[in-house]
């Protein structure tokens, strides 16, 4: 059975550093994606949630103006 490399220069005439490099890249994004896939995405802290700090839309209609001062 006959494998079909993996790699293949098409244009150009690329060293063997030049290959060695690619494959090194190649390599350490594959195994970065793994290890993204593998770690569960951590929870963020409801204290670091930014949003907290927006405030809500206030409503409309008579004595509104009184509770626009409440939390």
């Amino acid at each position: 059975m006959s494998e079909r490399p993996f790699l293949q220069v098409v244009r150009g005439d690329a060293t063997p550093e030049d290959i060695a490099a690619l494959v090194a890249v190649l390599t350490a994004r594959a195994r970065a994606a793994e290890a993204a896939r593998a770690t569960p995405p951590r929870r963020r802290s409801a204290w670091a949630d930014h949003s907290r700090r927006l405030r809500r839309p206030l409503p409309h209609g008579p004595g509104t103006w009184r509770t626009s001062a409440l939390p």
